[in-house]
């Protein structure tokens, strides 16, 4: 019997049984790619990466299941990695550090934790795959247009730098699929704007 061989699409998320998925894309440029680390903060400042995850997901008392989060480490030993958080599949978490140290540690050294993927592939590669989804992609960046006056569809893609942002290589890569956008002229920290772009959303639709 023969086998059908997997694509990249294959890999990624179907959102079809929701009505609206919100993905994050974001990029930690010295994030550490395996588990040996003391804490997070240690690790390339993934200690970054969980509040920005914190946000991405955790209501009071409950997990936003529409929210698909992608995370991209290019620290040492051997970058890029891409992971993947799924709202739909995502247990077993709660806000504490502690918890996602433990996560982060089991699934870098090679172990798995239910609605979390590792990939190797790099920050430019995801974003191929998701423009080849035709979904609505908008990076985050202080110039850009500002987000009261865009439409964000039904499934839109933020994509954001770190605590020292997206390298101009990468941001101009993504302005090909995506259009750039400004939360206003104060610069805030990745974890706020991911807060900020939920509350918007919150505002804009009905979500599960």
């Amino acid at each position: 019997m023969k086998t059908k061989a997997a694509t990249a699409l294959d890999f990624y998320p179907d959102t079809s049984t929701l009505k609206h998925m919100i993905e994050f894309v974001l990029l930690s440029r010295k994030g550490r790619t395996d588990g040996n680390f003391r804490n997070l903060r240690e690790a390339g400042r993934l200690d970054v990466v969980h509040e920005c995850l914190l946000l991405g997901f955790f209501t009071s008392g409950a997990i936003r299941r529409d929210v698909v989060f992608h995370v991209i480490l290019g620290g040492p030993p051997r970058p890029p990695v891409h992971l993947t958080f799924d709202g739909r599949s995502l247990t077993d978490v709660r806000t504490d550090e502690r918890t996602w140290e433990d996560i982060f540690r089991k699934v870098l050294s090679g172990g798995s934790h239910p609605g979390v993927e590792l990939r190797r592939e790099s920050f430019q590669e995801l974003v191929k795959e998701l423009a080849r989804k035709e979904r609505d992609m908008f990076i985050l960046e202080e110039k850009g247009e500002n987000i009261s006056d865009i439409e964000f569809g039904n499934n839109p893609v933020f994509v954001l730098g770190d605590h020292v942002g997206l390298p101009r290589k990468d941001e101009k890569f993504a302005l090909r699929y995506g259009t750039k956008i400004s939360l206003g002229r104060k610069p805030y920290l990745a974890a706020t704007c991911v807060d900020i772009i939920n509350y918007l959303l919150d505002l804009r639709a009905t979500r599960k």
